[in-house]
C-alpha cells in the first residue's frame, strides 16, 4: 500500500514538473514572438524612438505579426505577456518610447482580428457607416482623424456621428459574444473600439465648434 502511494506521488510530481516546464516554456515563446515582432523597430544601440525613423520598420513589424497571427502564435500567453510589459514600461517613465511601442502592438493586433469579419453588406446593399467602421479598424490610428474629417457628415462625408456609434456599438456587443469573457483577447478588441469611438467624440466636438 505504502509502494502504491510512493509510485502514485511520483507519478502525480512528474506530471507537475512537466506542467510547470510546459508553462515556462509558454512563456518564453510568448517572449520571443513579442521579441521577433519588435525587432524590425528596436535599435540595440540607441534610446527607443517612437515612431520609428524608418518608416519601413512598421511595416516589417506589422508583417511579423500578421505572419505569428497567420500561425496561431498569438494567444492568450502572448496577449497577457504585452500587458505585462506595458504596465512595466508605464511604471518606467525613462522608457515612454516603449509603452506606445507595446501600445502599436496591441493596436496591431485589434485591426487585425477585427479586420476578419465584415458586417458591410446587407444582401447587395452597402451598409455604409459598416464600411466606414472596416476602413477605420483597418488603418493605422494615425490616419484616423484624417477618415472621420472625410468620413462623418460634419466633415465631407456621408456617415452621420450616431450612425457610426452605433455600428461601434454593434461590433462591440458582438466582439463580447465571440470572445470569451474576461480574456485579454476580449479586452484588448473592445478597449481597440472604445479607442475608435472615443477618437469620433473628439472629432465630432471640433467639427461642431466650427464657427458656421
Amino acid at each position: 500500500m505504502q509502494k502504491d502511494y510512493e509510485e502514485l506521488a511520483l507519478s502525480v510530481m512528474s506530471i507537475v514538473d512537466r506542467l510547470v516546464n510546459k508553462t515556462r516554456e509558454k512563456i518564453e515563446s510568448s517572449t520571443d514572438i513579442l521579441k521577433s515582432i519588435l525587432r524590425p523597430v528596436v535599435d540595440v544601440e540607441e534610446e527607443i524612438a517612437w515612431p520609428p525613423r524608418d518608416p519601413k520598420a512598421l511595416v516589417q513589424m506589422e508583417k511579423e505579426l500578421n505572419q505569428r497571427e497567420q500561425e496561431g502564435q498569438l494567444d492568450e500567453g502572448f496577449l497577457a505577456e504585452v500587458n505585462a510589459q506595458l504596465r512595466q514600461a508605464n511604471e518606467d517613465v525613462d522608457k515612454p518610447g516603449l509603452a506606445a511601442m507595446l501600445q502599436k502592438v496591441l493596436q496591431l493586433y485589434a485591426s487585425r482580428i477585427l479586420s476578419k469579419r465584415s458586417y458591410a453588406m446587407k444582401g447587395n446593399e452597402i451598409l455604409k457607416a459598416e464600411e466606414f467602421l472596416e476602413n477605420i479598424i483597418k488603418a493605422p490610428e494615425e490616419e484616423w482623424n484624417r477618415l472621420l474629417l472625410n468620413g462623418l457628415t460634419l466633415g465631407k462625408g456621408e456617415v452621420a456621428a450616431d450612425d457610426l456609434y452605433a455600428v461601434i456599438k454593434k461590433r462591440i456587443e458582438r466582439t463580447l459574444i465571440r470572445t470569451e469573457g474576461g480574456s485579454y483577447q476580449q479586452r484588448v478588441l473592445t478597449e481597440f473600439l472604445r479607442g475608435i469611438k472615443s477618437r469620433a467624440e473628439q472629432v465630432v466636438q471640433i467639427l461642431e465648434g466650427k464657427p458656421q
